[in-house]
């Protein structure tokens, strides 16, 4: 692209769309955002983007903004049927996403990891390995930052570590990865994508791009990813939980990577198969980009989980209160479920995605969920797909403040109360980090009433889909 003779419609203003506008800029592009969602956040940054010479289009000269640019930058929130992209595609415009941006910019190595579940555990995973092995590595795209923001620290020499989300699948297109990882593919996002077809081939446009001479790590025990292999130019290294693969695998209780043990079982500080399906894809991408065995294990020994995802939050006269907000679909939630000990009452709810919830409440008859509260825009839902399947240990409670705390009331002594929503948060939060934060200063505001002091308040937002909507 030669910047400086185009013009650029920024749409959508959270993390990435601010990134791609200062990048646009930096370049010498003639810039101009829009962002349907009014609010303070938005507001601040669309100001911030006029200083520095971006002009700000309302909704009454959208039109006529959208027929003076040449590209269209698409936030991932916004769908790609949305009336904007559109009308750009009719028109013969480009209509590409900040990702595909970082894409075309980037210099250096780039390990993408995508899937249904488990894309950020496995990037914290790998950013953590190089950071051992001394290479300069950031987690980037759908987590941490995005890519057009990280250029400058990466230059040539660092290790582009990107989770790539079905929402940025839809508008990139020039990505290469020297690694490609596929972790799963499971039902999700069907509000948005309309069937499963769909999905599948946005997930494996990750390899589209991929030559002989890079490498598509894939998950052996799932047959659609399995099944990939055979549409990939790329070597496949494979990772599995149940076969001895050529890649990564469990046996007699190591992680192994061709023949090598690595380290025990007992020594991964995680719980749950899929945990151990996540460090087996982060050990095969690290092996293949040159990381030696000393530091993954150093790196995956001492590795506490991402933040939200099966997260203890604390305790309230011994009641364990855990924040899984991230698992936001049913697979993540069953997942979730049979990873967590003990016995408890899971808080279910939020903004529905179009998927079935009725293979959620078959799994919970034969795990440790003593009682289900339901809550959120899709409570009724849930409720239904309850009763079709005979499970009626469950609360409608739709306030979600209130159903934590029919969850904690419910809940005995001993057991958890599992935030583990199989739901997008976008109902009432905008994100589900803001959904786990809100779910701590529940457990806050509860311990305080149970010593008779009086809560803090705790703020409680609503808003559209933010910067990581593919949730």
């Amino acid at each position: 692209m030669l910047f400086s003779q185009q013009s650029f419609l920024v749409a959508g203003l959270s993390r990435s769309g601010v990134a791609a506008a200062e990048y646009l800029l930096s370049k010498g592009a003639k810039v101009t955002v829009f962002d349907d969602v009014q609010d303070g956040n938005v507001a601040v940054a669309a100001a911030a983007l006029k200083e520095r010479g971006c002009n700000v289009a309302g909704k009454e000269d959208l039109s006529r903004r959208a027929e003076e640019c040449d590209v269209l930058v698409l936030s991932p929130g916004i769908p790609v049927d949305h009336p904007l992209p559109v009308m750009f595609r009719r028109a013969g415009k480009r209509v590409i996403g900040e990702s595909e941006l970082g894409a075309l910019a980037l210099r250096c190595p780039v390990v993408a990891v995508t899937g249904t579940n488990g894309k950020t555990t496995t990037v914290t995973m790998l950013e953590a390995i190089f950071n051992a092995a001394g290479k300069r590595a950031l987690a980037c795209g759908n987590v941490g930052r995005p890519i057009t923001s990280c250029l400058g620290e990466l230059g040539e020499d660092g290790i582009a570590v990107a989770e790539i989300s079905s929402f940025q699948l839809e508008t990139l297109y020039s990505l290469r990865p020297h690694v490609a990882v596929i972790l799963n593919v499971t039902e999700d996002h069907l509000n948005r994508h309309y069937n499963m077809e769909n999905y599948i081939y946005l997930k494996s446009r990750i390899l589209k791009n991929s030559a002989e001479s890079e490498y598509a790590v894939l998950n052996y025990d799932d047959e659609t990813v399995r099944g990939f292999a055979e549409k990939s130019k790329a070597q496949t290294v494979w990772f599995s939980l149940k076969e001895r693969v050529d890649g990564a695998y469990l046996a007699d209780g190591y992680f192994c990577f061709r023949d090598e043990r690595l380290f025990h079982e007992s020594e991964f500080p995680l719980e749950g198969g899929h945990n151990r399906a996540n460090a087996l894809a982060a050990i095969a991408a690290a092996k293949l980009m040159g990381a030696g065995t000393a530091a993954i294990c150093a790196a995956l020994k001492t590795f506490r989980g991402v933040k939200h995802r099966l997260q203890r939050a604390g305790e309230l006269n011994g009641v364990t209160f855990i924040d899984d907000s991230k698992a936001t679909n049913v697979d993540s939630a069953v997942k979730a479920v049979n990873s967590v000990k003990g016995e408890s009452v899971l808080l279910l709810g939020g903004k529905d995605k179009g998927y079935a919830y009725e293979p959620l409440f078959r799994a919970l008859k034969n795990s440790g969920v003593v009682h289900a509260v339901l809550y959120g825009e899709n409570a009724f839902q849930l409720l239904n797909a309850a009763l079709k399947e005979g499970y009626t240990s469950v609360t409608l409670c739709r306030p979600f403040d209130m159903a934590v705390r029919v969850a904690y009331l419910t809940a005995r002594k001993g057991q958890n109360v599992l935030l583990s929503p199989a739901s997008a948060s976008f109902d009432a939060f905008s994100s589900f980090e803001e959904r786990g934060e809100r779910f701590c200063a529940m457990l806050d505001a509860l311990r305080a009433e149970s010593i008779g002091e009086k809560p803090k308040a705790a703020g409680f937002a609503t808003g559209d889909e933010g910067e990581n909507a593919d949730e």
